[in-house]
């Protein structure tokens, strides 16, 4: 694929969370205030790259830095601090790092306590290959949609007698149906031809069956868009098979999650693949999906491109096309050019220079 076609592309694919976002807030002239918030392990360093290319570009954006933990509220509800909240409420625009979360500890995912206090239905993620990073698939071009609210996430669990749990799936008609109109109005917006649901009513016919049903009667409303249902295990075994068969894939909280790490190593993991998560309300945060990886943390070994690339999703979701076109290019720049890249992209570089080298060449961009 050639250079400029790939970066027609992406730049489709990874700005595509702008048009078809509901109460989306129009950004225009003079400093925009986003939320930042670093996160944990390798996610102040990534997050400190970030800031630097974007210092670089000259971005119009100011930096409010917030940490977000698990607190308890009253009567003992989880809730993130009021100041992270207030924030958000004013910024409705928010650039996060990795977030740990202790394993059985009696605390709440802090994703999933994020997704739930500013209503972040769907998240969005682009999957395409890049020109340069070798992996076995090299011409994967699509987009996976994630209900982000309800489903087997919503934390729905209590024991029914000593040795047994019950885990509930919820699945509601409201949420279903946003979702679904969502992924269409995607597809339309950004010129994509298919949406694909994915679901496995034949087992779970009442609760994937209603999130079905709703991808059904959404898609009557979009002709123009290509409607197929396919059952989740097999959309695993044909995306293996050839991802290029697929567009854009719609479907509930656990099968997107699974699905789009799938997607995500495709094009060579989750240290390449941005996400963004839109809310209700204009609210939306964007985010590197990846892990903590507290082993190399503080070591100048950490891989920014995910939470920048994320951070180009940001800037497109802004209005700001010509600030994302700019980082991107320099982004995609040097990782075709392979010479200054971090282990995990193939080279030896340490983080800061990997940075610097897409700040230099965000600067010949001028």
């Amino acid at each position: 694929m050639a250079g400029n076609a790939l970066r027609s592309t992406l730049s489709r694919v990874m700005g595509a969370a702008q048009s078809q976002v509901p109460h989306v807030r129009t950004f225009t002239r003079g400093m925009q205030t986003i939320t930042v918030i670093p996160g944990d392990g390798i996610g102040p360093e990534i997050s400190s790259a970030v800031i630097k290319i974007f210092d670089a570009a000259k971005a119009p954006v100011q930096w409010e830095e917030r940490n977000v933990t698990a607190i308890k509220g009253p009567g003992g509800r989880w809730m993130i601090p009021p100041e992270a909240k207030e924030s958000m409420d004013k910024s409705k625009i928010g650039l996060k790092g990795p977030l740990k979360t202790p394993i059985a500890a009696g605390h709440p995912s802090m994703n999933l306590l994020l997704r739930k206090t500013f209503d972040l239905y769907a998240n969005v993620r682009p999957c395409v290959s890049l020109e340069g990073y070798k992996t076995p698939y090299t011409d994967v071009d699509l987009v996976t949609i994630r209900e982000n609210t309800e489903g087997e996430y919503s934390g729905i669990e209590h024991v029914i007698v000593d040795g047994v749990v019950q885990s509930i799936k919820l699945i509601t008609e409201d949420a279903s149906r946003r979702i679904a109109e969502y992924a269409f109005e995607y597809a339309r917006n950004n010129q994509r031809t298919s949406v694909t649901a994915v679901h496995k009513a034949n087992i779970m016919r009442m609760s994937d069956g209603l999130f079905l049903r709703k991808c059904r009667e959404v898609a009557e409303n979009f002709k123009d868009v290509k409607f197929t249902e396919m059952y989740l295990d097999t959309v695993c075994l044909n995306m293996v098979q050839d991802p290029t068969q697929f567009d854009v894939l719609v479907m509930p909280n656990l099968y997107g999650d699974i699905l789009s790490d799938l997607c995500a190593g495709l094009i060579g993991g989750l240290g390449v693949t941005p996400s963004g998560n839109i809310g209700a309300n204009g609210v939306a945060i964007f985010e590197s999906v990846h892990g903590t990886a507290p082993d190399i943390a503080g070591l100048d070994m950490a891989n920014p491109t995910a939470l920048l690339l994320s951070a180009v999703m940001m800037l497109r979701h802004m209005g700001l096309h010509n600030y994302a076109k700019r980082i991107e290019t320099a982004c995609f720049d040097t990782i075709r050019d392979k010479k200054v890249l971090t282990k995990d992209l193939g080279g030896n570089s340490k983080c800061s220079e990997f940075t610097n080298e897409i700040c230099r060449r965000v600067l010949d961009l001028e």
